[in-house]
């Protein structure tokens, strides 16, 4: 299953994306986070020392290379250059298992705490100014685009702030999008705007409340929120040792529970390949039509696959 966490900046995204992730790998289960954030902190919120490096290169340093494997012997897909963020697979396509033995899960997967971790990209000098930050996000499209991940596995990833999540169709690739609200009223405004969106695509949505230091919090985000509220974190002093480069006892019970309620949620979950890929087309000829045929000079239309299964067939007939 994919989840992603979103949510206004500051709101405790990359934490709990971090706390979940790690949740996930310590019960033995099969799990890739990724971080999709502009700010990339998910590898320190994992463990990772301030300063180390993190070991391998990010995956839009690499989005060509990625292509090439990706679209494989589809005759759709002409070159890597005719290959767009949105391409969806087709017949011929390279499909993942998630940490397969290919050569993006080897190139690109480290292990932080224990959890297998990509990572985007950072903004560098040559980037300001001239690019937007979802061209660096193309790679993780692409890689949820032909990924097929069974019952059991998870890939969590940590979401760029704010609505800003909506200017690619990346937000249709989950399975479950928990929404990181704090109780204010900043962080509301953002919580209604993802809840609208979503609405449109019947993405699912639950509210993660952070931050909770008493019940007039609680009563507050309830009223603001209804019954998308699923489960609240507590102020943590665990979490703040580890923010401060120290490891000192364990997360506490109730923030504990929390993550095992959005396990649950997760777990409750039905994959439907069929909506998956009817959202992949969608947004691949909305793409198309808005930018990249003229960018590629192609018809890009011309690569959807209308007969293509995707899901666990598919995945078994390219194998």
């Amino acid at each position: 299953m994919r989840v992603a966490f979103v949510g206004k900046g500051g709101s405790g995204k990359t934490t709990l994306s971090a706390l979940f992730s790690r949740h996930l790998a310590d019960s033995g289960v099969p799990v890739v986070a990724i971080d999709g954030d502009i700010n990339q902190h998910l590898a320190y919120a994992l463990g990772l020392d301030e300063g180390d490096e993190f070991g391998a290169p990010p995956l839009s340093a690499r989005t060509g290379e990625i292509k090439d494997f990706l679209r494989g012997s589809n005759p759709r897909i002409t070159s890597r250059d005719a290959m767009v963020k949105t391409t969806p697979p087709g017949r011929g396509s390279r499909l993942l298992r998630l940490l397969g033995d290919d050569e993006i899960h080897g190139r690109h997967v480290r292990r932080v705490a224990g959890v297998p971790l990509m990572v985007t990209g950072a903004f560098d000098e040559s980037d300001l100014g001239v690019a937007c930050y979802h061209s660096k996000l193309g790679a993780v499209e692409l890689y949820l685009n032909h990924l097929v991940d069974g019952a059991g596995e998870y890939v969590v990833v940590d979401m760029t702030a704010g609505a800003d999540a909506f200017a690619s169709g990346l937000f249709t690739r989950f399975d479950m999008t928990f929404l990181v609200v704090e109780p204010t009223r900043k962080s509301v405004s953002v919580y209604r705007q993802y809840r609208d969106h979503a609405a449109e695509f019947g993405i699912p949505i639950a509210v993660v409340a952070n931050k909770v230091t008493g019940e007039d919090d609680l009563l507050f985000l309830k009223e603001q929120v209804g019954d998308d509220l699923l489960a609240h974190c507590v102020q943590s002093s665990f979490v703040r040792a580890r923010e401060q480069g120290r490891e000192e006892g364990e997360l506490e019970a109730h923030n504990t529970e929390t993550l095992r309620r959005l396990r649950t949620a997760v777990d409750s979950r039905t994959k439907d390949w069929a909506a998956f890929q009817r959202h992949a087309v969608e947004f691949h000829l909305r793409n198309a039509s808005a930018w990249a045929d003229e960018a590629t000079g192609q018809n890009l239309a011309t690569q959807v696959d209308p007969d293509f299964p995707h899901g666990p067939e598919a995945l078994a007939a390219s194998t």
